[in-house]
């Protein structure tokens, strides 16, 4: 299994204190992206990098009950990475897979409770 990138993903109701935040800390928008994941739940997400090279992605969900931090996991291959995550005792609870003209992902939860958005982009 490949990994193109590993970073923080912070998700939450608000996204816009946090983005503003994370601006003052000298974070620039690289994109932004808006999205309907099966079963309806419309998201915004916005990636930001620092001139160090750090990225930080931040999503806008209205169904998470409080914010939580995970780490996002992009993988050119999702079904390879998800097969291999599964096998080593990472649990899908929800079941969603979000899918998008550029984006493939589903949130896993680690053997011992920590949360990563496994994400393969999608280019054309």
């Amino acid at each position: 299994m490949k990994i193109t990138s590993f970073n923080p993903l912070i998700v939450t109701k608000d996204a816009a204190p946090l983005i503003e935040l994370f601006e003052e800390l000298g974070f620039e928008r690289r994109h932004t992206l808006a999205a309907t994941a099966s079963g309806n739940v419309d998201t915004l997400n916005v990636r930001m990098k620092n001139d160090s090279g750090f990225y930080i992605d931040i999503s806008q969900v209205e169904v998470v009950p409080q914010d939580m931090m995970l780490i996002r996991m992009n993988v050119p291959d999702f079904d390879e990475a998800y097969d291999f995550l599964i096998s080593k005792g990472f649990i899908h609870k929800s079941g969603r897979v979000v899918e998008t003209e550029t984006n493939k992902s589903a949130m896993l939860m680690s053997p011992s409770g920590f949360a990563f958005d496994l994400c393969q982009h999608i280019r054309k």
